[in-house]
């Protein structure tokens, strides 16, 4: 073989061996407003994501509420989706045997692609914007308005019952709101909740943000994330990769939550210092990276 020959096989070689040891991308899956309200549900759907609300709680029960709705947002000229709860009326998901909180999110799950729900040692990277509505109201208990959380198993038996991850809006014994970031080890560990990010809530509130997660699922996985400001690109969240614990024994699998999901006490004894919210999101996106 003459010698420029064999550079050119050498060089497929090397390229061909390149391409095997990449990461390898899927396709990006998004959810996206598009201005037909009445079929937001049908959207959600259809895009791969799945809903949790509490349409037919309390009032709603002879007449359902539809509670994720979409509206023109004028900063940032499109239509997003807007996340309602009822703190007098709203439950989690009709259960009746759940008396002290109220949920309304989204979510991806064992119905979605496979490219949209990670395995072990896969990583997902998930991007959207949110905005939190000035005023809004916590109590030391959780307010989440994102989580990370494992898929349970057909045998019902997953250590799946606490989230890995949740951006959570909360009040502080002492005076004042925090945003926290906070990671929740297996139960196996002691279902342990660290926070990991912390500032004042006050900076999230009235403006629009943008986030970039990445995360890679396992025992000892990966967690890093940006959070700016859509406005002005200011950054309010740079964490570096963290080494977490990022998976749970028996899951079928990990994946997003976006929406609010609230605590108001047992017997309500915190309802009281809780509002009717309506948290606005928008450009969800899921990718996931071997």
């Amino acid at each position: 073989m003459n010698v420029p020959k064999l550079i050119l096989l050498l060089s497929f070689m090397i390229v061909s061996c390149g391409n095997d040891l990449a990461p390898q991308s899927f396709p990006e899956q998004t959810l996206v407003a598009d201005g037909n309200d009445e079929a937001t549900y049908s959207l959600i759907l259809n895009k791969g994501y799945n809903y949790e609300t509490p349409d037919n709680s309390g009032a709603h029960s002879s007449a359902p509420y539809r509670h994720i709705r979409q509206s023109f947002d004028e900063s940032l000229g499109k239509y997003v989706f807007d996340f309602i709860l009822h703190i007098e009326n709203d439950d989690d998901r009709g259960k009746a045997n759940i008396k002290d909180r109220q949920r309304n999110e989204i979510k991806t799950d064992a119905k979605s692609p496979d490219n949209m729900v990670a395995q072990k040692g896969e990583t997902l990277v998930m991007k959207w914007k949110f905005m939190l509505p000035e005023g809004m109201q916590t109590t030391t208990k959780f307010s989440h308005v994102h989580q990370l959380k494992g898929i349970d198993n057909s045998e019902g038996n997953a250590d799946v019952s606490s989230p890995l991850i949740t951006f959570t809006a909360r009040s502080l014994s002492s005076g004042g709101q925090q945003f926290q970031i906070i990671h929740t080890s297996p139960s196996s560990q002691g279902s342990k909740n660290t926070i990991i990010f912390k500032c004042d809530l006050a900076k999230f509130l009235g403006r629009w943000v943008e986030v970039v997660e990445t995360v890679t699922f396992d025992d000892k996985g990966t967690y890093e994330v940006e959070i700016r400001c859509v406005d002005d690109g200011t950054p309010l969240v740079r964490l570096a990769p963290h080494t977490l614990s990022l998976w749970r024994e028996g899951s079928t699998g990990m994946r997003p939550k976006w929406g609010l999901y609230r605590h108001f006490g047992t017997d309500r004894s915190n309802a009281h210092l809780l509002r009717d919210e309506c948290l606005k999101f928008a450009d969800f996106s899921v990718q996931k990276v071997r």
